[in-house]
Formats: C-alpha cells, sequence, structure tokens
C-alpha cells in the first residue's frame, strides 16, 4: 500500500480534534465578518441553535468564546446561540447521538463522517455549503472526508493535522537531554525515554491505551515503522494487523516498559488524561495530534516555555505520519431554519479567520487580548498558498514558541501522511486497545497470539462493515 496524502481524524481527538489538538481547540473563535455571504438563504424569523463548546475551558478561553458570540448575535439579530460543553469520544458519541442530546452544531473527526453521512445521521447542509464563497477551493484530499459519493459537501472541514512526538523540554533538561535536538529516530526516542525516567522518575514516554486511542497510536507507530491495520485492493478491504512491523512496534513498546521501566505507571490514559498529565510535567514523550499545543494550554493550562514538538521519527519501507483532521457537522434533527444558522455559525466561528484577512487578524487580536495562543501548527484545510497567506496575516500576532516546533514546522510538510483505517475505524482501534493495555501491564504477554486474535478481530470488524 502506498502513502496517502488524504487526512483522515484520529479516533481517539476529543476532538479532535481532531483537535483537533481537540477538535475544536485550534479553532477557539473566528472573528471578522459575522455576516458572510454563506447564507443566501434566508431566515424567516428567530432561531435558537445549540452549539458546541469545548469541556473544561479556562476563564479566559470561556471569556473568549461568549465575545465571538456576542459579535456573531449582533450582526446575525434573528440567531440566538446557546453553547453547550462537548468533547467528542468514541465511547460516549455513538449514544449521545442516538439519544439525541448532541448540539445542533458539533465536531466529528474525519474517520466519522462518511459513515454518518451514509446513514443520515447528520444534516445534509450541502446546498448551505455551495453558497459559501470558498466552497470549491478545499484540499481535494481534505474535502472528501465530508462528502457523500456524488461529492455533495454534508460536513465542513475545519482542522487537519499530521501526528507528532510531543516533549517536554524542562524534563530533556532536567535529564540532561538537549530540548533543541528532540530524537529523530526510535532508538533515540528510547534512549531518551529511559534517561529521563532514570533521572527525573517520570514517564519518559507515555502512551493512550483506552477509548479506542490505544488503538489509535498503535495505528500511528505501525504506520511510522512502515506498517498499515488494512489493506484495500480492488474494492476489497483485508485486515493486516499481524505483520512484521506491528510485531516490531509491540517489542518495542514492550521493552521500553519491562526492560527499561521507562513508561511510568499509568498505562490507562485516554486523550484528555494524558494531555492532563503532560501539560502537569509527569510525562517526558507522548505521541498525539500535531495540533495539541491549543489544548494544553486552554484547558490544562501548560506552560508553553516547557513545551516542544517534532516530528514523529519515520523508518522503514513506506513509513508515514498518520494523518486526520475535524469536521464541523451539523444535527440531523435540525430545521431547515436551524441549519441555515449552524451553517452561518460554522463560517464564521470556524472558517473565516483562515480565509479572510480582516477575520484572521481580527481573531488573532482577540486571542492575545484573552492570552489564548495564536500561531500553533496545522496542516492546510485549504490549498498551500492560502495557509501561507494566513500564516502572513497572523504573524505579528504569534505568541506561541514557534523556534520549540521547528522539529515539526520544518518537516511535517516533507512526510508522507497516511489516512487513518478506512473501515470500522474505531471499532478496530477498540480491538487494538486490548493489544497495548496487555503489553504494558503483562510482562510476560505473548505478542504474537496478541497480534493472531487482533487480526481475526480486526478482519470481523472490516467484514461487517464493508
Amino acid at each position: 500500500m502506498k502513502s496517502s496524502t488524504m487526512w483522515r481524524a484520529a479516533g481517539a481527538v476529543g476532538a479532535v480534534a481532531l483537535g483537533l489538538g481537540s477538535l475544536t481547540a485550534c479553532s477557539s473563535g473566528s472573528s471578522g465578518s459575522p455576516e458572510s455571504p454563506s447564507a443566501a438563504a434566508t431566515l424567516s424569523g428567530p432561531v435558537t441553535i445549540t452549539v458546541a463548546i469545548d469541556q473544561g475551558l479556562n476563564a479566559d478561553a470561556k471569556a473568549q468564546f461568549d465575545q465571538r458570540v456576542a459579535v456573531f448575535e449582533k450582526a446575525n439579530p434573528l440567531i440566538t446561540v446557546k453553547s453547550q460543553e462537548y468533547t467528542w469520544t468514541a465511547t460516549t458519541f455513538t449514544a449521545d447521538l442516538a439519544g439525541g442530546t448532541l448540539p445542533d452544531v458539533f465536531p466529528i473527526p474525519f474517520t466519522d463522517g462518511r459513515g454518518l453521512i451514509a446513514q443520515e445521521q447528520i444534516a445534509d447542509i450541502s446546498p448551505l455549503v455551495k453558497q459559501l464563497p470558498y466552497a470549491d477551493t478545499f484540499n481535494k484530499n481534505v474535502a472528501t472526508e465530508g462528502e457523500d459519493a456524488d461529492g455533495n459537501m454534508w460536513a465542513v472541514p475545519i482542522a487537519a493535522y499530521g501526528q507528532g512526538l510531543h516533549y517536554n523540554r524542562a524534563l530533556f533538561t532536567e535529564a540532561g537531554l538537549d530540548p533543541d535536538k528532540p530524537p529523530t529516530t526510535w532508538d533515540e526516542v528510547r534512549a531518551d525515554a529511559k534517561q529521563i525516567s532514570d533521572k527525573t522518575g517520570m514517564a519518559g514516554l507515555a502512551m493512550m491505551t483506552k477509548s479506542n486511542t490505544g488503538g489509535w497510536i498503535l495505528t500511528t507507530m505501525d504506520n511510522a515503522f512502515g506498517g498499515r491495520v488494512e489493506d484495500t485492493a480492488d474494492g476489497t478491504t483485508t485486515a493486516t494487523v499481524d505483520t512484521d512491523q506491528m510485531k516490531e512496534v509491540a517489542q518495542y513498546l514492550h521493552d521500553l516498559r519491562w526492560t527499561d521501566n521507562s513508561m511510568g505507571q499509568n498505562f490507562l490514559y485516554d486523550w484528555a488524561g494524558i494531555n492532563q498529565d503532560f501539560a502537569a510535567g509527569k510525562i517526558g514523550m507522548y505521541v498525539s495530534g500535531g495540533g495539541n499545543l491549543p489544548n494544553l494550554i486552554t484547558q490544562n493550562n501548560m506552560d508553553v516555555k516547557d513545551y516542544g514538538l517534532t516530528v514523529l521519527p519515520l523508518q522503514g519501507d513506506d513509513a508515514g505520519a498518520l494523518g486526520g483532521g475535524t469536521l464541523a457537522a451539523v444535527s440531523a434533527k435540525a430545521t431547515q431554519q436551524e441549519q441555515i444558522a449552524s451553517v452561518k455559525w460554522i463560517d464564521f466561528y470556524y472558517v473565516q479567520q483562515l480565509v479572510s484577512k480582516d477575520a484572521a487578524v481580527a481573531s488573532a487580536e482577540q486571542s492575545v487580548a484573552n492570552k489564548q495562543p495564536v500561531g500553533a501548527p496545522q496542516l492546510p484545510i485549504f490549498d498551500q498558498a492560502t495557509y501561507q497567506q494566513q500564516q502572513e496575516w497572523i504573524k505579528p500576532y504569534v505568541n506561541v514558541p514557534l523556534d520549540q516546533m521547528t522539529g515539526y514546522t520544518d518537516n511535517v510538510f516533507g512526510q508522507p501522511l497516511v489516512p487513518e483505517p478506512g473501515v470500522g475505524t474505531q471499532d478496530v482501534y477498540a480491538k487494538l486497545d486490548n493489544v497495548v493495555q496487555t503489553i504494558l501491564t503483562q510482562k510476560d504477554a505473548d505478542i504474537d497470539k496478541l497480534l493472531s486474535d487482533a487480526q481475526t478481530q480486526a478482519q470481523r470488524v472490516v467484514d461487517s462493515n464493508s
């Protein structure tokens, strides 16, 4: 299987997704023209919509969100916006969807888009999206994640990312490592993890393991070693979990845990939990989406001087970095009037700051005023030229230490990006959670049997979703 530049979202991101950093953190409020050309569709009267806001935002981030709502409502006097705390997780989303408890506008990972569209479990907002002035300028590989089989966009791409290696510069320094020279190979990751653990007593490298995040990161590492967990040829998908590459990854993790004792004591991390402990200085390194910094700041109060980010080491033939992203969707229960208002909100809150100078500058100014991050790394959902232009607009307002992230920003665009497994993604990840947990909690874990069993289980998932 050849590496692809298509982006799909990490199933564990809480979006975030994601981002999403969390799925919504990287778009913590768009400014600019709230009344865009997005809705030639006309509201017939007052309408109220509920929109997602990340759970656990700090006071400054919440204040900025409320300010954005006020600006939007002033420009759209017929629309009232109410916020609802929401962070996407695989274990709760299905129940929320079935129970009808989701907000009218909510973020989802790329991996959920096509399935929800095929099942008509989100609203078909494509006639409204077509009216957006930038509707035809999305990166084609990104746009397809929110489209149906006929190319109609039911969900709007709002963020994209490539997986990265996050590291704590303070722990690197305390361990006698150079924080300006992060590891570039998996052997160096292992050596640095052991040195951090030995010198500081903290986890040198930590792993997510539950709520499908273990499967997500195990798949990420498999990709980085040249493997894939699914292969599609001639329209048929086959699970490819039990491979030499995956065995190498499994043995690598086993050795870090049991030979080096460098992975700490918590082996039941999910996305939110690992972000919390990393921000608190308890973890030297971990693998997650490259856009995590806004979440680490706004929800976990990380001191940015301690933050470092670099690309994943790649080794082996066809190695690549798993990529993903976030879509903004509208509830299938939303009325036509609510859908019109919701698309106006998506355009205003998530997208305008990426395509409009006025919006980009206003958003950056407000973020700085509210002590929110500006300039955190992300991959473009539009073309490269649009992205670079947006970066120039916000350059005077950047308040994150980009010099501490050059290992990522200088190299990520040159890495081949690998899409997440396209069939039964979340269920496959769930099966792989057990592999990671067992390796990290059982010294005598039979890796061959674990992967053989996971292969059988993953193939059943693929067959039932094909």
